[in-house]
């Protein structure tokens, strides 16, 4: 429960500080590099794509280690086994 408070805390205190950057550079009251990095950090954060998931609880996520695994199985999954060193392959 206080982890909630001081994440909304945080961030209804962070949007605040935001807007009013934005407010001085579009008033233009005295507004400098500071203001403008506010902005920009700002808008930069809110691009990023948050819906995203772990990869492993993702969607259609692969498990960890399964191309591995496939190669490895690739041996077994042949056809015709590969003739051993030493034995020549019947053509017949």
């Amino acid at each position: 429960m206080v982890a909630r408070i001081v994440r909304w805390a945080l961030g209804l205190g962070l949007t605040a500080v935001w807007w009013w950057a934005v407010l001085r550079l579009a008033l233009g009251q005295g507004s400098g590099v500071l203001e403008g990095a506010v902005v920009a950090g700002g808008w930069g954060l809110s691009v990023l794509p948050v819906h995203c998931v772990p990869k492993g609880r993702a969607a259609g996520a692969l498990p960890r280690g399964r191309w591995g695994a496939a190669w490895r199985a690739g041996e077994v999954t042949r056809a015709s086994p590969r003739p051993r060193s030493g034995e020549v392959s019947d053509p017949s």
